[in-house]
């Protein structure tokens, strides 16, 4: 799924931030903070009919929406925003908040706000009022608040995994997705006991990848079985094996990665670590055990790999697509 994109790292430095806050014009107005010569930024935006998903990486700035810039640019929209990293102090009409990096706060384009942002990473998600009108009376209850634990932690990891997940996504998947995200923020942002049945697949897939997360933490520990894994991430067993029925269970997940993570040890040339040592690193029982999983995973021997990769033949690796940077607007983007 392709972004409508901007960023100013090919531009000459004297028109970095110039042409920073002119992408955003007429929506805010942005003064920059600092004295820093460059201004390095990108913006990119992945529109999905009323709902609108926006990923920023900027120096610190301050960003203002007046009066004047509702009138010039109408839009109404409610604001989810998550930042990786850096933090953010907005204030609007009746509130006035400093939300530190992790936490969603949820605010709205319909109102006059100011912010001051550190250098952030952020990903924000737009409600179109238009299209979302059935949730205003939840959505405008708790705007201009951030979302409390643990319902908040649970929005926010799902925020990141929508950073991974857009790029590879197709335009058919859009319609799910839309209504996915949806689900997930309603939720978070008011939890009840139907909300949350609705957001099933979605919370699964967070909880998912906190498993996936805290597997290539351990991937060496001797101790990292399923009985660990739901004391580390908080499940039970049987929502663990629930979560990995699909790749044959979370065993055989386990025993996966650390055949990929020996995998790219083998590929490296200037890795001189014995067979045996590595199949030891990944806690196989003997070199035997591990040249024989190893075969069966990637259709040739541990040696041949290594042999490989000492010859220089090279080896694939899996592609990442740059977005093109195309010279729009912030507000073409969202409206």
């Amino acid at each position: 799924m392709k972004s409508s994109s901007f960023g100013t790292r090919n531009l000459d430095i004297r028109e970095q931030f110039d042409e920073w806050r002119n992408w955003f014009s007429p929506v805010f107005e942005i003064s920059r903070e600092g004295d820093s010569p460059d201004f390095l930024a990108e913006n990119a935006v992945w529109d999905l009919g009323g709902l609108t998903i926006s990923r920023v990486s900027a120096p610190s700035v301050r960003v203002k929406r007046a009066k004047a810039n509702i009138r010039r640019a109408p839009v109404d929209h409610w604001v989810l925003s998550y930042c990786h990293h850096g933090s953010t102090a907005i204030r609007t009409k009746n509130s006035d908040l400093v939300v530190a990096s992790r936490v969603p706060y949820l605010w709205s384009l319909g109102e006059e706000s100011e912010s001051e942002r550190t250098e952030v990473a952020r990903m924000q998600i737009f409600f179109s009022r238009d299209t979302h009108g059935d949730m205003a009376v939840l959505l405008d209850a708790f705007c201009g608040s951030s979302l409390k634990p643990p319902w908040g932690y649970l929005l926010g990891e799902y925020m990141t995994l929508l950073d991974k997940w857009l790029p590879r996504m197709k335009t058919e998947e859009l319609p799910h997705l839309k209504a996915a995200v949806r689900s997930m923020a309603v939720a978070c942002v008011a939890p009840s006991v139907d909300r949350i049945a609705l957001a099933k697949d979605e919370i699964g897939q967070v909880r998912l990848e906190r498993v996936r997360q805290a597997v290539r933490r351990h991937l060496k520990s001797s101790s990292l079985c399923p009985s660990a894994l739901c004391t580390m991430v908080g499940i039970s067993r049987s929502e663990l094996y629930r979560l990995f029925e699909h790749v044959g269970g979370v065993s055989n997940y386990i025993q996966r990665q650390r055949l990929l993570a020996a995998n790219s040890t083998l590929c490296d040339p200037e890795n001189a670590q014995s067979i045996q040592s590595i199949s030891a690193d990944f806690c196989f029982t003997d070199a035997s055990t591990f040249s024989r999983a190893f075969k069966r995973e990637f259709g040739q021997s541990p040696s041949d790999v290594r042999a490989a990769a000492a010859c220089g033949i090279p080896i694939p690796a899996p592609s990442r697509i740059r977005p093109g940077f195309r010279r729009e607007r912030f507000i073409d983007a969202i409206v």
